[in-house]
């Protein structure tokens, strides 16, 4: 009898069952089954060898050496930072995403710290760039070998062949990911592809029959469409090799073809462009650290790739065998989101039928959406002032999202509900007659005002008006709630926290940095012309931004575009788990309900109070075209917690810009809210050109 380990080790480190490996035996016809293992470990033995792992993965990850580079990319590999910490290299990708780590004290190394070897490299690569060089085939990751030949056949029998590029799982019950190969424009010239995407139906259907030729002559498909990206894959069984899969980046095409093909590439683009040229050694170079902190790789749109990151770090299924007969089927995780329509009246979208027929009834559906447009008339203190400050949350969604408690299953009606801070839901309150702060916009409407009469209102609002305000939660007659509370993107926010603040580390914008000195730094963050490694961190940084923003959006995907059709939007759009606006409803009130407390904590502390509010956006009337003099400090110095703090963390503020007084006045006269001057004052007080006005519009929306 023959047995082979498929999972963990001789200690079950790695295994899905502590204290038993999975293992094929003949006598079982190869069907996997747990076997108890043989180093008959403990819990103890296991967390020890853990442990001593982790520490080698440190030490390890501490000496590892800078990726190799292709002799022929356009854009060399990054070398320095911008802030003061140790020099970074491209991590090394183990499939899973690291936290970053601020560089230790040097010291001088022990014997046994000397003789420690340094970490092997990784087996596998999300992404890999094949160039061509003085002596032919170059890639940029060393241990990937290069095709044998420079014939379309030779390249598809080298994608065949288990290249070492893959995007590894996240979670054990989750999947593999196809790796990326990107071809330069000089690959695909020795490759005799053409430099430009066929425009005409006949050029391409010649360009597929082409390359689907070339596949099926080494037992390779192609998918269906040619364009910027394309599957290759070898199927289960068929002759020629192993089953594979590996996605193509046509670096080149990327901006090319229809509006599908742009839209479906358009993340690739970005990441591919190099002072706005496709790069093939960009493009795999960043996608690398992408996968690397996320665990994932970029989908067709920043909403797409958020909740492909959640079903990666949260698995909505898991394989499960038949005792009886040994087959594998996927099987659904406990509290996993559920498909289908599940959403109820109060809170199924503006374009859902259920919102129109209560509108139409003139009922009363949820509203809780982020601050819009509020202000109140400036105080005559305020108008002596000679600047209107303003000031924007960064990643004000990341900053709640972590710990705030979701309902994981569908919201059930209750009658005579009673209150409880702890079940996530919608609740039936009546706020008009609680007194709030004069100066600020109400707590619980996103338009600052008094509510004219009872709503539907999140549990973050409620538990908000309960305890700073006094609400007496006993007048609550309905709700609807969850039976199945669960902090649903606890992971999810982690791995895109820990890549935005890498990204902006990169930049010279890191965590504890004095006021000032964050201010200089980020008024020149964006200043990446000279520097390789801080561009690709400020791409990877806005497309972090655009995750997080879309994927929190991508909970209620009621205004897309491409499908026009009501019912057809109800099938395909509605019936997917990732249908849930109450989800949406939940993690807005609470980002709004903490920039209200931040506010006034700040009001009472400092004595400053904003006087309009939009979005992430606060106006406060100051002295000097400056944010310093809005915050408030212990006597120790440091800032105090929960008031207006300057900084890149989530949570924290940063400048905006710094806008006349007098300016805004007119503009408030007219009817106008402030927030359409903006972007046409610098952080100086200065009028801006218009390129700058639309380039500090277009860095804002992203």
């Amino acid at each position: 009898m023959t047995a082979v380990r498929l999972g963990g080790c001789g200690g079950c480190v790695g295994s899905d069952r502590p204290g038993y490996n999975l293992v094929r035996e003949e006598r079982t016809g190869w069907t996997p089954v747990w076997k108890r293992c043989p180093d008959k470990c403990t819990p103890q033995s296991r967390a020890a060898k853990i442990q001593g792992r982790q520490d080698l993965r440190d030490q390890g990850a501490a000496t590892a050496p800078a990726e190799p580079t292709s002799p022929t990319s356009a854009t060399p590999e990054p070398q320095a930072r911008r802030h003061t910490a140790a020099p970074r290299t491209e991590a090394p990708y183990r499939g899973r995403a690291t936290t970053p780590r601020r560089a230790a004290t040097p010291s001088r190394p022990t014997a046994a710290a000397a003789a420690t070897p340094a970490a092997p490299a990784p087996r596998r690569w999300p992404a890999v760039a094949l160039d061509v060089g003085p002596d032919g085939w170059a890639l940029d990751i060393a241990q990937c070998p290069a095709p044998a030949g420079k014939k379309l056949t030779d390249w598809f029998a080298w994608l065949g062949t288990g290249l070492p590029v893959r995007v590894d799982r996240v979670h054990d019950a989750g999947r593999n990911g196809d790796g990326i190969v990107c071809l330069s424009t000089a690959a695909l010239k020795t490759l005799g592809l053409p430099a430009v995407l066929p425009t005409t139906d006949k050029a391409r259907s010649q360009l597929h029959r082409k390359l689907a030729t070339a596949a099926a002559s080494v037992g390779m498909e192609l998918s269906e469409d040619v364009g910027p990206t394309m599957h290759v894959f070898r199927r289960k069984g068929a002759p020629g090799g192993p089953k594979t899969s590996v996605r193509i980046v046509f670096t080149p095409w990327l901006g090319q073809g229809s509006e599908k093909q742009k839209a479906t590439n358009e993340q690739a683009a970005r990441l591919a462009s190099v002072a706005g040229l496709p790069d093939a050694a960009a493009l795999a170079r960043r996608t690398r650290e992408y996968v690397a902190q996320l665990g994932v790789a970029p989908g067709s749109t920043p909403a797409t790739t958020g909740m492909l990151l959640l079903d990666a770090v949260r698995p909505r299924e898991q394989w499960v065998q038949d005792e009886e007969t040994g087959e594998w089927s996927p099987q659904p995780r406990d509290g996993a989101l559920p498909s289908g329509d599940v959403t109820i009246p109060p809170a199924a979208g503006a374009r859902h039928p259920l919102t129109r027929d209560l509108m139409q009834r003139n009922e009363a559906v949820c509203q809780e959406e982020d601050f819009k447009f509020w202000a109140r008339p400036l105080t005559e203190d305020e108008k002596a002032m000679p600047y209107a400050v303003v000031v924007d949350t960064c990643a004000s969604y990341l900053a709640v999202t972590e710990s705030l408690r979701l309902p994981a299953g569908p919201l059930e009606y209750h009658a005579d509900a009673v209150w409880d801070s702890k079940v996530a839901g919608l609740w039936w309150c009546d706020f008009t007659q609680v007194a709030v702060d004069d100066f600020l916009p109400h707590p619980a409407t996103f338009d600052g005002q008094v509510p004219q009469g009872p709503g539907w209102y999140a549990t973050p609002t409620v538990a908000y008006m309960v305890t700073e305000y006094g609400y007496d939660p006993t007048g609550i007659t309905d709700a609807y709630l969850s039976t199945h509370t669960v902090p649903l993107l606890k992971e999810w926010t982690g791995r895109v926290r820990n890549g935005y603040k890498r990204a902006y580390a990169d930049l010279g914008l890191f965590d504890g940095q004095e006021p000032q000195e964050f201010l200089d730094a980020y008024a020149a963050h964006k200043e990446t012309s000279d520097d390789p490694a801080a561009a690709d961190a400020l791409v990877l940084a806005t497309l972090y931004k655009e995750l997080y923003k879309g994927g929190i959006g991508k909970w209620t995907d009621s205004a897309r575009k491409s499908i026009e059709d009501d019912d057809v939007w109800l099938k395909k759009v509605v019936a997917t788990w990732h249908y849930r606006p109450e989800l949406r409803f939940v993690i807005i009130a609470a980002a709004r309900i903490a920039a209200h407390r931040r506010m006034r904590k700040t009001f009472k502390l400092a004595g400053r109070v904003p006087f309009a509010v939009n979005v992430d956006a606060c106006f406060y009337a100051a002295m000097e075209p400056t944010p310093l003099e809005l915050l408030a400090f212990t006597e120790a110095g440091k800032p105090v917690p929960g008031t207006l703090r300057l900084g890149i963390a989530p949570g924290s503020s940063k400048h905006e810009s710094s806008i006349p007084i007098q300016a805004v006045i007119a503009a408030m006269d007219a009817g106008d809210h402030p927030s359409r001057l903006a972007h046409d004052f610098g952080t100086d007080g200065q009028q801006v050109s218009e390129d700058d006005q639309a380039h500090s519009e277009e860095a804002t929306q992203s």
